[in-house]
């Protein structure tokens, strides 16, 4: 029988706790299933390990993917183990682009029934991870004005709403940042000229589901990398509808390339990684490591 070790965050709220108790049910039909919470980094590493040959099970959303992929890379225990993901979050962007079901039942059937697939990792120059995606410039500051508003709305259940909101003031006043960027020996952007944004994509979706980097495959073992250069005001609304549907790599204003190596360098700039943010920050390299673990997969 499947062994299960199920991670989930012990801040949980008791809607996610019912939500996860329904999937619960469903595992517990077809594997040996063991629940754990966990409240900080270091009870985090002291449960994954205990995980031995077992499969880990993240319920969570992407900053909870993000913790336990970390952790167990960090411990050197992530190449050749599978995982799983019963979506919890808030945007659960990783399980939009991989095609994990939003359902929570839907997914527990899948952890029962679904292949281990190998999927690629960014981890950059300090060994820190990337899961699904980062990015710099607009996408970093709605990215900071999302999670503050979140954290406002979420005290009057609006939490959701935090990172649209942050999209709509960054696209009616957008920041831009001066760059220097490398894509293996390819140079996109040069400080010289002011960059929107860029977008580095092991998935494709961020934010609740945007399509940020459409194209971005995390079985491929390649980096997508959309950059978008500065916009006119109604040039933006153009934009912005080619965003919300995909298609903005085709913009005479942005670069789409595919890489294994990215470097990033130029004035002090935020990185949200994965929704981590990080910053202000001068330099910054990723790179693509294929096929770092494996994800029960539809």
């Amino acid at each position: 029988m499947t062994s299960l070790l199920v991670v989930a965050n012990a801040a949980a709220g008791t809607a996610d706790r019912a939500t996860l108790d329904r999937a619960l049910l469903v595992l517990g039909k077809g594997a040996a299933v063991e629940l754990v919470t966990t409240a900080s980094p270091d009870e985090l590493d002291a449960v994954l390990a205990t995980a031995g040959d077992r499969i880990v099970v993240v319920a969570g959303g992407d900053g909870s993917l993000h913790a336990v992929v970390s952790a167990l890379h960090s411990r050197g225990d992530l190449a050749g183990r599978t995982l799983g993901l019963l979506p919890l979050g808030t945007g659960n962007d990783f399980a939009r682009g991989t095609g994990v079901p939003l359902d929570i039942e839907e997914a527990a059937r899948t952890l029962l029934s679904g292949t281990p697939t190998p999927v690629a990792l960014l981890v950059d120059d300090r060994g820190e991870v990337v899961v699904n995606n980062v990015h710099a410039g607009a996408g970093a500051a709605a990215s900071r004005i999302g999670a503050a508003a979140k954290e406002r709305l979420g005290t009057v259940g609006l939490g959701r709403l935090g990172y649209p909101l942050g999209a709509l003031v960054t696209a009616v006043r957008p920041p831009t940042v001066r760059l220097r960027v490398v894509v293996d020996d390819q140079v996109l952007a040069d400080p010289a000229e002011p960059t929107l944004m860029v977008a580095l994509g092991n998935g494709p979706r961020v934010g609740g589901g945007a399509p940020i980097n459409p194209d971005a495959d995390p079985e491929d073992g390649v980096v997508d990398v959309v950059l978008t250069k500065p916009l006119g005001p109604l040039s933006r609304i153009g934009y912005a509808a080619q965003l919300a549907v995909g298609r903005h790599p085709g913009n005479d204003r942005v670069v789409h390339v595919t890489g294994r190596t990215v470097t990033v360098r130029g004035e002090g700039f935020w990185c949200s990684a994965d929704g981590e943010l990080e910053g202000p920050v001068t330099a910054r390299t990723w790179r693509i490591v294929p096929s770092a673990y494996s994800l029960l997969l539809p």
